[in-house]
């Protein structure tokens, strides 16, 4: 009990302190405006998603073929393309004449080599040599489709591919025919995503700029850990909103791409990183030291965002060396990356709930406090539900497969899938940051930071609403400590 009444003595204190919030002056018509608005936004995205092209664009070539016998080298030419199709897949599907519905795999090995088409019609190796992989022929009651070559950025117009099979002789089913699918990025969507990135840059340059002018008569010593960690996600955003995209179309190479990643596994991360120290940091209003607050977060953030910038960076080295490449002929190393992942996610996952119950059972009945708590809880909720159910219908149950990295871009269906979760993130920053800000009176409210007690007190019906532990109060003793310091005001 009494380590309780310090902890609340100390929440007083700091709260005197704290820049006001616009947090503290909304009633509850005002708290389901914002949710309602938050809505409207993402629904809005969300219907022009919808309304939007198709992100992948395919076209098949089909060969027949009598038996497996004649299942040998392929002379394939790719549509002709522009930078606005961004990236080049060529996947292969084999049909087989199957009476039964019996699975089985088969060993094989495709080479491959890769000829590029200038605008100028000349024809040259992108290397001077023939790329061979393993690839495992999967089949049950139809055959799994095999990505033969995927190319992250595109420096011809065009691309001629010579490819052969080995060792599917030895099937035990007759193969009927050898369907190739070339997939590429529609240029249609890639003028949607310059033109939506380009808007929520403006948007988050715009956020940015009035967050930050409405804590300019502040202290940054008396930011909220809220506020302080606002000030650091909106540039973020901004990264991850890429501002820099348009290059991609600019300049034949693998580096904006690549930036691109950045930016958003850093942001991402951030983000991971503000839940931990809010929900930590609300119950701890003194000095926040670094080896024992932030310390044990930034291990559990940055292994993730080691991990996931490896596999980026791996990936991308690896495909331009060979573009046949895929993570599923590096297995082992692959498993061992996936597994490390999981045990730090789940770790996090389960430090951050302690966190959460920790707080809440710790200060829910602290008056502001508890609404702080209440509002990110929801709202952080509301959108973690959203994105797994974004990311379920985007990637389905085998977002975790060995393969997922090379397929990660080819499961996009529409231009819903990729709005809504961009869309999703912007409207949740612009909500917090909205919430976060010094209301209108906040000068006034500042000039009272160094009496607690009447810091404390508001002549509205926010205790009444929020249920604050001074609702037995009487109303007088406030509105005697208000005209006791305007007193003291005039008279100075």
């Amino acid at each position: 009990m009494q380590k309780l009444i310090i902890t609340k003595g100390w929440i007083l204190f700091g709260l005197g302190r704290l820049a006001p919030m616009r947090l503290y002056t909304l009633s509850k018509r005002y708290f389901v405006l914002v949710f309602v608005v938050f809505f409207l936004c993402f629904g809005l995205t969300l219907f022009i998603g919808i309304a939007g092209p198709n992100v992948i664009e395919a076209k098949q070539y089909r060969s027949e073929a009598s038996n497996s016998s004649k299942v040998g080298q392929y002379t394939l030419q790719s549509p002709v393309m522009s930078t606005y199709n961004q990236q080049l897949w060529l996947m292969c599907r084999i049909e087989l004449r199957k009476t039964d519905d019996s699975s089985f795999q088969n060993n094989f090995t495709i080479y491959v080599k890769i000829h590029g088409v200038s605008s100028d019609a000349t024809v040259s190796y992108v290397d001077n040599k023939e790329h061979s992989r393993p690839r495992t022929l999967s089949c049950a009651q139809n055959c799994d489709e095999i990505i033969i070559v995927h190319l992250g950025y595109l420096n011809y117009t065009q691309y001629n591919l010579d490819v052969r099979f080995e060792n599917l002789n030895n099937l035990r089913y007759t193969i009927t025919a050898v369907t190739f699918t070339w997939k590429t990025y529609n240029p249609t969507f890639s003028q949607v995503e310059i033109w939506f990135r380009f808007v929520f840059v403006v948007l988050t340059f715009m956020v940015t700029c009035l967050f930050t002018h409405s804590l300019r008569k502040f202290s940054m010593r008396d930011w909220g850990i809220e506020q302080k960690w606002m000030s650091v996600l909106l540039p973020l955003l901004l990264l991850y909103n890429d501002p820099f995209f348009p290059l991609t179309f600019l300049v034949n190479s693998w580096f904006p791409g690549m930036l691109d990643d950045l930016f958003q596994s850093l942001f991402l991360c951030a983000l991971l990183l503000f839940w931990l120290c809010v929900y930590h940091g609300i119950r701890v209003q003194g000095e926040r030291k670094c080896t024992t607050f932030y310390l044990p977060k930034f291990l559990i953030v940055g292994l993730l965002w080691l991990a996931s910038v490896t596999l980026g960076i791996w990936q991308t080295v690896n495909e331009l060396q060979d573009p046949t490449y895929q993570y599923r002929v590096d297995t082992g190393n692959f498993e061992g990356m996936k597994i490390f992942f999981l045990i730090v996610a789940t770790l996090y996952i389960l430090y951050l709930l302690f966190l959460v119950i920790r707080a809440c059972t710790e200060l829910r009945n602290m008056p502001y406090v508890d609404l702080r708590l209440k509002f990110l809880t929801a709202l952080t909720f509301l959108v973690l539900v959203i994105s797994i159910v974004i990311l379920y219908l985007r990637f389905g149950s085998h977002l975790l497969q060995d393969n997922f990295v090379a397929e990660l871009n080819t499961h996009y269906q529409n231009s819903a899938e990729f709005l809504s979760f961009y869309g999703l993130l912007n409207f949740y920053l612009y909500t917090l940051a909205f919430v976060y800000s010094p209301s209108k009176n906040a000068l006034y409210e500042s000039q009272l930071k160094d009496n607690p007690a009447f810091s404390m007190l508001n002549d509205s019906d926010d205790d009444v609403i929020y249920g604050s532990d001074y609702e037995e109060m009487p109303l007088q003793n406030g509105q005697a400590i208000r005209a006791k310091y305007k007193e003291e005001s005039d008279s100075d």
